[in-house]
């Protein structure tokens, strides 16, 4: 049994997390297995789009499996382990859109995971919640950082400090999420949308990503100038 399912469908990679039975829940092997997709993703040009979901219909990911904690020979190999394998960091270097398809619980791990994706489309049974501070710890997949960078300070403030979900039409709202549909029109959907990215040139969508996600982290002037290089490269390219 795989814990992360990947399917290759033409230009796009759809990746489901599979463990239904868990809700989803991230433990070291499912880790393993995302680490291996991701750096797939990494290394194949020819995949234009990638779609991440959680397998049935309780949730796309509850978070990280608790039963994971102190399984570990010790700390600082569990410590090692994170740092030699930097999933969150992986994806959030991926160079193609990467589109979030949210049913159920969406907690911890499973919401900073979302956060990672350029577009979030959820159903109508989509909650939202980083519970991390409920169990004595911090938010640690980057919660801290990106649920502010998304929504209102004040929001991902209240959201990390008292662990309180937020249920789909709210997460839309505060703009945790891009979309709302229906339950049996968010599979669908996303597929379109993924298609649609898919038949656009793949060297503009990947300017065009590489353009927003990091001129958010430069003044105007200095992203402009980004923008201009990237423009300039394309056109010569094209």
């Amino acid at each position: 049994m795989n814990f992360v399912e990947a399917e290759r469908d033409g230009d796009i990679l759809r990746i489901t997390l599979n463990r239904p039975e868990r809700l989803n829940a991230l433990h070291l092997p499912m880790r393993d297995e995302l680490w291996v997709i991701l750096n797939l993703i990494n290394d194949d040009p020819t995949i234009r789009v990638a779609v991440l979901t959680g397998a049935g219909d309780r949730a796309f990911s509850a978070g990280a499996d608790i039963a994971d904690f102190g399984t570990a020979p010790s700390v600082i190999e569990a410590r090692d382990a994170r740092l030699d394998r930097d999933l969150w960091g992986l994806m959030s270097r991926l160079e193609i859109p990467l589109i979030a398809a949210i049913r159920g619980f969406a907690y911890g791990a499973g919401l900073e995971m979302s956060m990672y994706c350029d577009i979030r489309i959820a159903d109508e049974s989509a909650q939202f919640a980083l519970p991390e501070v409920t169990l004595g710890y911090i938010p640690s997949a980057g919660g801290t950082q990106t649920v502010s960078r998304h929504i209102a300070r004040g929001d991902a403030m209240r959201m990390a400090t008292t662990g309180e979900p937020v249920p789909a039409q709210r997460a839309f709202e505060l703009g945790l999420v891009d979309r709302i549909v229906p339950a049996d029109d968010l599979l669908p959907e996303v597929n379109r949308l993924a298609e649609r990215l898919a038949s656009h040139e793949a060297g503009a969508v990947r300017a065009v990503k590489r353009a927003v996600v990091e001129g958010l982290e430069m003044t105007l002037d200095a992203g402009l100038a980004l923008e201009r290089r990237l423009a300039a490269a394309q056109a010569v390219s094209a």
